[in-house]
């Protein structure tokens, strides 16, 4: 039996945890701020409820075998709190987390023990503990010791586990839908918006900066890459709104760092410059803030 924490219980923590409590062999503990009795997540295979172990206090957690950070990325500071309880020698770290700098954010961690992890699957969180999961999605990981075992902790799940010898390319390749989803979150329009020509326009600009960029840290991004990015929007839902977008409305914070503002910064390494992308970060995180 292997015993896994997963530290973040929003849309996504939760719609993972709970495919991991469907498991028998699993022994699955969540870590979160807001207590809640019952786990419910309804996926496109049918309801998943159960009633959970939830800690509250970093401070009551031990050891496990695996930990899961699926929390904001700027949230580490608080995600490293249970981390410090959460690990022993022989504990998986998994960094479930939007942008390309997820073993950057734990610097402590010994990076052979990490495995980094896209995350592609659409949920909702309608209360704590009360999820719509509205398609299975994908996790992606390196193909090496810490990614496959990874991978088999979601053996039974239907969620597709994909294993890459290029995981550069393939976080770069997310970075690029989700820096064209500035659009959404400061105009405040779902993915509709993509259907207007200017906001296109200005979607293929800023993956354009992102695959200059990503071009210069070493990943292989193709040059129609913006064209590929706006057309899945455009044959997407148009009433649906993205992560940042929903945060902006909720009144919390962003990660428009991890979004747009990498782009700029990573891009200053290299002299390149990203003024859409910094314009969206700086602005997106001004906009949340008192005056």
């Amino acid at each position: 039996m292997s015993a896994i924490a997963v530290v973040g219980t929003g849309a996504v923590g939760a719609s993972i945890a709970a495919w991991l409590i469907a498991a028998p062999s699993h022994d699955v503990t969540l870590c979160a701020r807001t207590p809640f009795d019952t786990l419910r997540v309804e996926t496109p295979e049918g309801p998943l409820e159960s009633t959970p172990h939830l800690l509250t206090d970093p401070a009551s957690a031990s050891p496990v075998d695996w930990v899961l950070v699926v929390t904001k990325t700027y949230d580490a500071p608080g995600a490293q709190a249970w981390l410090d309880r959460l690990i022993g020698p022989d504990t998986y770290v998994a960094i479930l987390q939007n942008g390309v700098e997820h073993r950057q954010r734990f610097p402590g961690l010994d990076p052979a023990r990490i495995a980094p992890v896209i995350v592609d699957i659409p949920a909702e969180r309608r209360a704590p503990g009360q999820v719509v999961q509205r398609r299975s999605g994908s996790l992606t990981v390196p193909d090496d010791a810490a990614g496959r075992a990874f991978a088999a902790l979601f053996a039974h799940s239907p969620i597709d586990t994909i294993l890459t010898d290029d995981w550069l390319t393939a976080a770069w390749r997310k970075l690029a839908v989700n820096c064209a989803g500035a659009v959404n979150a400061l105009t405040l329009q779902p993915a509709g918006i993509a259907r207007d020509d200017e906001a296109a326009d200005l979607m293929r600009a800023l993956i354009r900066e992102c695959i200059a960029v990503g071009r210069a840290e070493g990943a292989t991004l193709p040059d129609d890459l913006p064209e590929q990015v706006v057309n899945g929007y455009r044959s997407g839902p148009a009433d649906s709104i993205n992560s940042i977008h929903a945060d902006r409305l909720a009144n919390r914070p962003t990660e428009a760092d991890a979004r747009n503002g990498v782009i700029a910064r990573l891009g200053a390494r290299h002299g390149i410059d990203a003024p859409l992308n910094h314009m969206a970060d700086v602005v997106l995180r001004k906009a949340g803030q008192p005056s």
